[in-house]
């Protein structure tokens, strides 16, 4: 199991540091809601790899067979590191490559009608971010666990 969770959890780390890193990097001249519609999309991307962590788990290292409970810890373990990759980024983007990402962010909001928003310091993004991914990550999970599951 250890192994699975490096080995898928390593894979999903990469995949959302590159996707989310390439998406800030390269989207900035689009709008922030094309941004978000691509940053979600790399998170489900990202998250493919719980699917496929436990499927691999149940096929190659456990005979055919995994509880839901066992599925569901291989899951979110797995989403965890897709959530740190997330974060890291969006801490090294927010505070080092474009630090005033959260002032052009708030300036852009207001322009749409969104008065109520507030500007956070880079760690606050990052923790934020990860809030985000691993709650997308837990939802992923369940629906894995219940889809894989194998007495």
């Amino acid at each position: 199991m250890k192994s699975t969770i490096i080995k898928y959890g390593l894979l999903a780390l990469l995949t959302a540091a590159i996707l989310f890193f390439a998406a800030l990097v390269l989207g900035k001249e689009l709008s922030f809601g094309t941004q978000e519609v691509i940053g979600y999309a790399s998170i489900v991307i990202s998250l493919i790899f719980v699917f496929f962590g436990i499927l691999h788990y149940r096929d190659k290292e456990n005979n055919g067979r995994v509880t839901f409970g066992k599925a569901f810890s291989i899951g979110i373990l797995i989403s965890m590191c897709s959530a740190l990759g997330f974060a890291i980024i969006d801490y090294l983007y927010t505070a080092v490559i474009n630090p005033d990402f959260m002032d052009d962010y708030i300036v852009a909001m207001k322009e749409n009608g969104q008065e109520s928003i507030e500007s956070y310091s880079s760690s606050s993004l990052a923790l934020f971010m990860f809030g985000i991914v691993f709650v997308i990550g837990i939802i992923v999970t369940l629906l894995s666990a219940f889809i894989l599951q194998r007495k």
